[in-house]
C-alpha cells in the first residue's frame, strides 16, 4: 500500500512540473530527401578489375558532387553485371552520378521499402 501511495505521489508530481516544461518543435525536414535507388549495370568483361581505392574516392567525390551516396553494390560472378544501392534526392541525381563517372545505366528503380528475413 505505502508504494501505491508513493507512485500515486509522483505520478501527481510528474504532472505538476510537465505542466511547466517548455513545448518542443519538430525538427525542420531537410529540404532535399533522401531516397534509395537500385541500379542495374552491364559491363564489358574485366571492367570492374580497376576498382581500386583511388577510383572509388574519385567515384564517391563525384556522387557527393551532385548529393548522391553510392551504399554498396553486388557482382555476378563474371563481374558483368552490377547491382549497386544508392541514396540521393532524386533518379536524375542518381543518373548525373552515373554520367560523371562514365558508368553504364541499364535500369533505376527507387526501392523505399525495406523487407527483412524477421
Amino acid at each position: 500500500m505505502k508504494s501505491l501511495i508513493a507512485l500515486t505521489a509522483i505520478l501527481f508530481a510528474a504532472q505538476a512540473f510537465a505542466a511547466d516544461a517548455p513545448v518542443s518543435t519538430p525538427a525542420p525536414q531537410s529540404k532535399a530527401a533522401v531516397h534509395r535507388y537500385l541500379v542495374e549495370r552491364t559491363f564489358p568483361p574485366d571492367a570492374l578489375k580497376g576498382l581500386d581505392a583511388a577510383t572509388k574516392k574519385k567515384v564517391n567525390a563525384n556522387n557527393a558532387s551532385v548529393g548522391v551516396r553510392w551504399v554498396e553494390s553486388y557482382a555476378n560472378a563474371s563481374e558483368t553485371k552490377t547491382f549497386c544501392l544508392y541514396e540521393g534526392p532524386n533518379e536524375a541525381a542518381i543518373r548525373k552520378a552515373a554520367e560523371l563517372n562514365k558508368l553504364p545505366v541499364d535500369s533505376i528503380t527507387e526501392v523505399p521499402v525495406t523487407l527483412t528475413p524477421q
